[in-house]
């Protein structure tokens, strides 16, 4: 009998419940907009990195350094979302396609981007990933959920000098 108590207490657990004093429709509405976030900042991620390897032209050096410092600022996010929607019992992406399936960054495949326009983009992705930051600031506001709130209003700082970065940049190709 105890066996079969046992058998049936450890089905009604989920094998990722983390303990957590937000309600489970806070952690449901956190992780959901943290998953979203984290496929923006892995599509975000790929693009800066992409533009980095394909760099061109008479500022090519310059560029390029700048992409790969941003490129790494961008993916050092990716963990402390992915680790802060486990912390509070939520689950979190699992695969490439499942990015794909969240992410509202539009890809680039071109096989020639010009720098400009390289820049011009990327600054614009950027802003977008601000807008994202700023509405999932608001879930976890909503939700008490400070930690998560505190995070991301360094991701919003960073996100906006990267902006400012490249849209200065741009303006002067």
């Amino acid at each position: 009998m105890e066996t079969s108590n046992t058998t049936q207490l450890e089905s009604e657990v989920d094998p990722l419940d983390t303990p957590t004093d937000l309600s489970h429709d806070a952690v449901r509405e956190i992780s959901t907009a943290l998953r979203q976030l984290l496929a923006e900042v892995f599509a975000l991620y790929l693009k800066t990195k992409n533009f980095h390897w394909h760099m061109s032209g008479r500022h090519f050096r310059d560029y390029h350094l700048l992409l790969d410092e941003q490129s790494e600022q961008i993916f050092a996010m990716s963990d402390d979302i992915a680790e802060r929607a486990r912390k509070i019992g939520g689950s979190t992406l699992r695969s490439i396609s499942d990015i794909s399936r969240h992410q509202r960054l539009k890809d680039n495949n071109n096989e020639f981007v010009t720098p400009k326009d390289m820049m011009s983009e990327l600054s614009a992705d950027n802003l977008e990933l601000t807008r994202s930051l700023r509405f999932t600031h608001q879930i976890c506001d909503r939700n008490n959920d400070v930690a998560s709130a505190s995070l991301i209003e360094t991701w919003i700082d960073q996100t906006e000098r990267r902006t400012w970065f490249l849209s200065e940049t741009a303006r002067q190709l």
